[in-house]
């Protein structure tokens, strides 16, 4: 898949709070960089009170000049179609997120569209899912993982149900790379591209989005690899963290 194939970009994650956010604001930063005009559609955003700043402003605020929208908005920490329901507000069906979609897909040269916790999460009692509006949308789907021990079993996972709905997985970025890896992040470089049957397509370093947005806009290129519009090296960035040796912690204990 080339680049510039990619008019409509489905984010998902394996999990919550594994960088979805600011992942989606790093590859709008490299297209903005690269003279692409972005979009980023949120369709359900949960757990956030009416006029405080959600996941679209967090991009505005790290990418600089995208154009946001958010399909609805619930204020309990759930899933869509959990919160929807207790709220008493409609939820947003696949159909209606796929229109919005294709919608500013017409007027933009990128559209990001960055689900709520993982592929699976339902958007309202019909069971729709992201899955379904990658679908709708024929988009591919880039997965952000988390850098550590468990990662691999929630990539395999969500590999295989995309897999499972002929729908093509992009590649993976680890959304929070730590400034420290232990001995598992590392050889989840190499392994996380294996299970998932897909490329390794960035690291997003940990604390990211507390830097200045211009330092962030600057960066966010060498953190993601030229599908995504970057310069990053998933090779040479493997053999770097490689390098680094972890120290024994004294002899091992035989078994008895």
């Amino acid at each position: 898949m080339r680049r510039s194939d990619m008019a409509v970009l489905v984010v998902t994650g394996t999990g919550t709070e594994v960088g979805k956010t600011v992942t989606t604001a790093a590859v709008a930063a490299a297209a903005r960089a690269a003279g692409r005009s972005v979009a980023v559609l949120k369709p359900a955003q949960t757990g956030v009170a009416p006029g405080e700043p959600g996941d679209v402003d967090e991009v505005v605020r790290l990418a600089g000049d995208v154009t946001r929208v958010e399909l609805a908005r619930f204020p309990e920490p759930l899933a869509p179609d959990t919160a929807a329901r207790r709220s008493g507000l409609p939820s947003v069906p696949a159909p209606e997120i796929a229109e919005a979609a294709g919608k500013l897909a017409a007027d933009h040269d990128l559209v990001l569209v960055e689900g709520a916790g993982g592929l699976l999460v339902r958007l309202d009692d019909a069971g729709s899912t992201l899955a379904d509006v990658a679908r709708l949308l024929g988009a591919p789907v880039l997965l952000v993982a988390s850098a550590g021990l468990g990662t691999l079993n929630t990539t395999t996972l969500t590999a295989e149900a995309l897999r499972a709905r002929e729908l093509v997985l992009a590649g993976v970025v680890v959304g929070s790379w730590p400034h420290e890896p232990d001995l598992a992040a590392r050889c989840n470089l190499a392994d996380l591209p294996s299970v998932a049957e897909a490329p390794l397509l960035g690291a997003v370093p940990a604390g990211a989005a507390a830097r200045p947005p211009a330092d962030f806009r600057t960066q966010a290129s060498t953190w993601l690899a030229p599908r995504l519009g970057g310069t990053w090296d998933a090779t040479a960035f493997a053999a770097r963290e490689a390098a680094v040796t972890v120290r024994p912690t004294g002899p091992a204990t035989p078994l008895r």
